[in-house]
């Protein structure tokens, strides 16, 4: 395969996922309307916005394991025509229920992570393929730009129009797609049995990448659907400067993901990834504080104070928990890249599956929390554990068994030759 055929099959595979990702997303822009129509409480919208998310990550381990059987190819080019016909629909829709159904079945478009990863990889050797899936992945940017397009329908025309041209889109895709790709080198060869491919996950580190990927995925993915409404409710701006607001966030989340991926060919997985929760960890503990006004009595009387972040340093605060995402989204599937070659489909696909539940139970947390506690930062609280349980993880099963300090040069030399 030419290294021109590569890079086409790359690019056109990384813009077919840039708008599974925004037809992914768009209930966290459309869904704030919907939430004054339908008189929804914020559990009820967490709901509907993570609905979506649920189908297309209980997908991603079926069509991960289908993508390494049948091939990229044709399960991408499926996918975007069959995902086409509930977003149409879904103009139609009245009621809550309604809803919920046709986000179940739209949130296939979100699987299309687990058949695009494996794809592209086979087109690249292993020295380039932390770069190929980082690129790939910057495919997230999606739901940056359904921050810009969906609040211009929805003002031009109404929230209708975001579904229904976004469903048109993802035929004219299916279509460029088909012819701009290329057969999957291997595929179509013997294959292993499915118990074989599934064995895979007996194996302690894949289920620690999933830990890590549940955080910087599912993280990445919740705050980018709940952040226009968090702009909203927190600061009391429109849904269109909410929107581009929360763009701070999931568009360096997309972008920068190929410069993780740069970063862990180069520096190494564990690496990126240690450094990337501590950022995330420092980051969230700061975003966690909720606005609060108080008083201490002085010897002049009383004096008031307020803490707050304003808008601007809670936007920089959010930009560097976007980066951090989008580099450990890139370090985890190099660990898996370079861990498991051969089983990349169904191990990309678990993790895959996991980081998008994350994905998917975060909203309704975050909803649930917010309905309980009463103000807006307690998302930042949950968020902010979660890390320190990664960290952990990392420190027990990396860190900690790391040569330091010269003890790996005293081994050499200590040892007989």
């Amino acid at each position: 395969m030419s290294g021109r055929r590569s890079i086409t099959v790359l690019l056109i595979t990384t813009w077919a996922f840039t708008i599974c990702f925004a037809a992914w997303m768009m209930f966290g822009v459309i869904g704030i309307p919907l939430r004054q129509q339908l008189q929804l409480d914020s559990t009820q919208f967490g709901l509907l916005t993570a609905t979506p998310i649920l189908t297309g990550s209980l997908f991603r381990l079926p069509l991960g394991i289908w993508t390494d059987r049948v091939g990229g190819r044709i399960l991408m080019t499926l996918l975007l025509v069959v995902c086409a016909v509930p977003l149409w629909f879904a103009a139609d829709a009245t009621a809550f229920w309604q809803f919920l159904l046709l986000g179940l079945a739209l949130g296939l478009v979100g699987a299309s992570f687990s058949v695009g990863t494996p794809y592209v990889a086979r087109f690249f050797p292993p020295e380039r393929r932390g770069f190929a899936m980082g690129v790939f992945g910057a495919g997230t940017v999606g739901a940056a730009l359904n921050m810009f397009v969906a609040p211009s329908l929805m003002n031009a025309y109404g929230w209708a129009a975001v579904p229904r041209t976004y469903a048109v889109t993802l035929l004219v895709t299916a279509v460029a797609f088909w012819f701009l790709s290329a057969p999957d080198p291997g595929v179509g060869k013997a294959s292993a049995s499915l118990r074989q491919q599934l064995a895979v996950m007996r194996d302690r580190r894949v289920w620690k990448y999933c830990q890590y990927y549940s955080i910087v995925f599912g993280g990445f993915t919740a705050l980018s659907i709940w952040m226009p409404q968090y702009f909203v409710s927190e600061y009391g701006f429109s849904i269109t400067q909410a929107a581009l607001l929360a763009a701070c966030f999931s568009l360096p989340g997309g972008l920068l993901r190929s410069v993780g991926g740069a970063l862990s060919d180069r520096f190494g997985a564990h690496e990126v990834t240690w450094w990337v929760l501590w950022v995330a960890w420092i980051a969230l503990f700061l975003l966690s504080y909720p606005h609060t006004d108080f008083s201490i009595r002085t010897v002049d009387g009383a004096k008031s104070f307020t803490i707050a972040l304003s808008p601007w340093l809670f936007c920089g605060l959010l930009f560097v928990v976007g980066i951090a995402f989008a580099f450990g989204m890139a370090s985890t599937f190099k660990y898996i890249g370079g861990d498991f070659p051969e089983e990349i489909g169904v191990v990309s696909g678990l993790v895959g599956m996991v980081g998008g539940l994350g994905g998917f139970l975060l909203p309704i947390m975050f909803g649930g929390l917010l309905d309980w506690m009463g103000f807006n930062s307690s998302i930042f609280m949950l968020l902010y554990g979660i890390v320190a349980v990664s960290l952990m993880l990392s420190y027990v099963t990396e860190v900690r068994r790391a040569p330091v300090m010269g003890e790996a040069a005293e081994t050499r030399l200590a040892s007989p030759s």
